[in-house]
C-alpha cells in the first residue's frame, strides 16, 4: 500500500513537472494570456476537444501548433471552407496497384489521424462536414464505407471560430457543441504584450520550443487525472452548478429563468470534475477542492447553455450567464 502510494505521488509529481514544463515552452512563443494557456493544457490532459474563439490574428492556430510541436505529437491542421467534404476529414478508400499487379481497394487516412487536430474556423464547414468530426470526437474513430478506423491516443480536436464575421458559417449544432470539452476566449493583448508580440515576430531569431515529453508521457498523465480524489461535498457542488443552468431549478439564478431555454447537459459535470482533478494535480493537491470546481465552471458550462428567443434578440452573454450562476450557487 505504501508503495502503491509513493508510486503515485511520483507520478503527479511529473504530472506538475510536464505542465510547468509545457505551460513555459509554450509562454516561449505564445505571449501572454496563462489563465487560456492553463484551461487548454488542463483540457487537452483530460482527454478534451477545445473550442478555441478569438478574432482573427490573436494567435489561435500558433497555441494550437506550439502545444502539439512542445509534445513532439503528429499535428494536422484543417482549413475549414463551405465546400470541404467529409472524405477530406476522415479519409477514403482508393483504388491501388498491388505487388501482385492487379488491383484493390485500400483506406487513406485524412488528416483526423493525428495527435492534435486543428480545425480552423469549424464554423465554415457545412452541417455535413462538420457531422464527420462527430464521430471521432466521441467515439474516437472513423466508419468508412461499413469499416470502422481507430485513432491512436493521444487525441483531441481543437477548433477555432470567429466570432465577428459570421456571413457565410454555419452555426454548430447543440450535440457537437456538447463534445467540447471547454470553449475558450482568446482576447486581444495589450500594449505590453503587443510590444513583445513584435519584439519576438519581426526578429531574425524566432522562439522555438523544446520537447521533454512525448505521447507515452501524456498517456500517462491522463490516465492519473482520473485517480484524484473528489469528496461528495465538492462533487453535489458540480452538480449543483449544472442544475442552476435550468431554468426553473431550484437554485437557478434570475438571467438563467430569463435567457436560457436548455441548461448544461451531464456532460459539463464531467468536463468540470475532471477538470479539477486535473488542477488539484498541478496544485500538488490529490483531492478537489471548491476553488478548483469553481475555476473551471465558466470554460465547461459557457457554450452548452442554449438560449430562448429573448436572450438571442438581447445578445445575452453565455458567459455573464454562467457567473451569475457561480454566485448564486457558491456566494464569495
Amino acid at each position: 500500500m505504501q508503495e502503491s502510494v509513493t508510486a503515485f505521488e511520483e507520478q503527479a509529481a511529473r504530472f506538475r513537472e510536464c505542465f510547468v514544463h509545457l505551460r513555459n515552452e509554450i509562454g516561449r512563443v505564445f505571449v501572454g494570456q496563462p489563465d487560456l494557456v492553463d484551461q487548454l493544457l488542463l483540457c487537452f490532459f483530460c482527454r478534451g476537444h477545445a473550442l478555441i474563439e478569438g478574432a482573427p490574428g490573436l494567435g489561435k492556430t500558433l497555441l494550437v501548433q506550439t502545444l502539439s510541436d512542445a509534445l513532439d505529437l503528429r499535428f494536422a491542421r484543417i482549413q475549414c471552407t463551405p465546400d470541404l467534404m467529409p472524405a477530406d476529414v476522415t479519409g477514403t478508400n482508393i483504388l491501388a496497384d498491388t505487388t501482385d499487379g492487379g488491383r484493390a481497394f485500400s483506406f487513406q487516412k485524412g488528416p483526423i489521424f493525428a495527435n492534435v487536430v486543428l480545425a480552423d474556423e469549424i464554423n465554415r464547414a457545412t452541417p455535413r462536414t462538420q457531422s464527420a468530426f462527430l464521430e471521432a470526437m466521441q467515439e474516437r474513430h472513423v466508419t468508412v464505407l461499413g469499416v470502422t478506423h481507430r485513432i491512436g491516443e493521444p487525441f483531441s480536436v481543437l477548433a477555432t471560430e470567429n466570432p465577428i464575421e459570421m456571413e457565410g458559417t454555419y452555426p454548430l449544432p447543440e450535440a457537437q457543441l456538447d463534445r467540447f470539452f471547454f470553449k475558450l476566449a482568446v482576447r486581444m493583448p495589450g500594449i505590453d504584450d503587443m510590444t513583445e508580440i513584435m519584439a519576438r515576430t519581426t526578429e531574425a531569431v524566432q522562439p522555438a520550443v523544446t520537447s521533454r515529453f512525448g505521447p507515452d508521457a501524456v498517456h500517462e498523465m491522463t490516465g492519473l487525472v482520473k485517480r484524484v480524489k473528489i469528496a461528495e461535498p465538492t462533487t453535489r457542488l458540480a452538480l449543483r452548478l449544472v442544475l442552476a443552468t435550468h431554468p426553473d431549478g431550484q437554485e437557478a439564478p434570475p438571467l438563467v429563468n430569463k435567457y436560457v431555454r436548455y441548461g448544461a447537459s451531464p456532460r459539463a459535470a464531467q468536463a468540470i470534475i475532471l477538470a479539477s482533478k486535473a488542477r488539484a494535480l498541478v496544485a500538488g493537491r490529490f483531492h478537489v477542492s471548491a476553488d478548483d470546481v469553481l475555476s473551471v465552471a465558466v470554460p465547461a458550462l459557457n457554450h452548452r447553455l442554449i438560449l430562448n428567443f429573448q436572450g438571442e434578440m438581447e445578445h445575452a452573454a453565455a458567459s455573464a450567464i454562467v457567473h451569475e450562476v457561480l454566485t448564486a450557487v457558491a456566494p464569495s
